[in-house]
């Protein structure tokens, strides 16, 4: 084959292959895009969403046993059947032997006394008493100005949640124009220092740590030495998991909070023991017994969502009447919200907005 012959036939098959894709891109529907406009399309950056979880939706695998299991009860009044009924519904929610009786015989002496007895009304007496029983849980935690560095002790069991707590904490206070310092008194697990290092470099505040092993009463010391020194608002203690059947443990909690006392600034000012909502009656147990060595002056329940059915909340707040300062509906750092009873109670019984 000679040489203008193989030229020619090449040209040939340029031509039909440049045709076929001419015909391909000019079809409707689908039109060529340049080169050009594929370089500088814009790159569509999808943000976190900011908007924090509600009760509502945190709760929501929890409605079926408050609303649909509890209202379905009334249909034929108030009596001992519906009573024994009512008090399984309870039971199934977490709620506790004490308190689910004392529920009942509220509910039944507030009937009869006001003579209700059709289903909306002793639905709406019930959801009063329950929203009653709340009353010395909402307490907002309130860190005065005057008082820096002020400083936030967290305290719980292992597996909480203690750690990410003090990480959504420092977020919040940030975001209220606060300065925070973070301080690892988890001296007993390096993972614990490395996880709260990782949320001071994630959200930028300073923290305070030592070798694994180290006195955690003399970390915590030093941190709220340091924040003084440089005029930091709020310092967020973490401790070790503390095992209610551990007494060293319990022993080293309470030396912290003497060590803390000698700097004479009336630290810790806040003791926030964090408890595992889905967890049940467990969290009566663990606050009973870090009462007896260092009293907590406020719960922060985590894990509120999911698979916690929310009674728990009842026992804590009529046994121990401490406030819940915050709540953990979501992820999200700004999942970590301050614990409102009127939108929980609404949340059980599918009421809100």
């Amino acid at each position: 084959m000679s040489l203008e012959l193989s030229l020619l036939i090449g040209l040939i098959v340029l031509l039909v292959v440049g045709l076929v894709i001419w015909r391909r891109r000019a079809k409707p529907g689908m039109p060529a895009m340049p080169a050009s406009s594929v370089e500088s399309a814009p790159i569509e950056v999808v943000a976190e969403d900011p908007k924090p979880a509600s009760f509502f939706g945190a709760l929501s695998q929890s409605r079926s046993i408050w609303n649909t299991g509890i209202r379905s009860l009334f249909s034929s009044g108030f009596d001992a059947t519906v009573r024994e009924e009512l008090e399984s519904v309870l039971l199934s929610a977490d709620v506790g032997v004490d308190t689910s009786d004392w529920i009942l015989e509220t509910l039944e002496a507030r009937a009869k006394a006001q003579g209700v007895s059709d289903p909306e009304g002793l639905h709406a007496a019930l959801k009063e008493i329950l929203f009653e029983v709340l009353e010395p849980a909402e307490a907002p935690l309130a860190v005065p100005h005057a008082t820096s560095p002020f400083v936030i002790l967290m305290v719980g069991v292992n597996g909480v949640g203690k750690t990410t707590t003090i990480g959504k904490l420092a977020h919040r206070f940030q975001a209220e124009g606060r300065t925070v310092l973070l301080a690892a008194g988890d001296t007993f697990r390096a993972a614990a220092v490395e996880q709260l290092r990782a949320w001071g470099q994630r959200i930028q505040v300073p923290v305070i740590s030592q070798d694994p092993g180290a006195d955690s009463a003399s970390v915590l010391f030093d941190a709220t030495q340091s924040a003084k020194a440089k005029g930091i608002d709020i310092v967020l203690a973490d401790t070790a998991g503390r095992l209610q059947n551990k007494s060293n443990l319990m022993n080293e909690l309470e030396k912290i909070g003497r060590v803390l006392g000698k700097l004479e600034i009336g630290a810790p000012h806040e003791v926030l023991l964090v408890l595992d909502a889905s967890t049940g009656q467990n969290a009566i147990s663990q606050t009973r017994e870090f009462m007896q060595v260092i009293r907590p002056t406020g719960l922060v329940m985590t894990k509120l969502d999911g698979s916690a059915k929310g009674g728990i909340m009842f026992s804590l707040a009529r046994e121990f009447g401490l406030p819940i300062r915050y709540v953990g509906l979501g992820e999200q750092a700004v999942d970590l919200q301050p614990f409102d009873r009127r939108a929980f109670i609404d949340a059980l019984f599918g009421s809100a907005a």
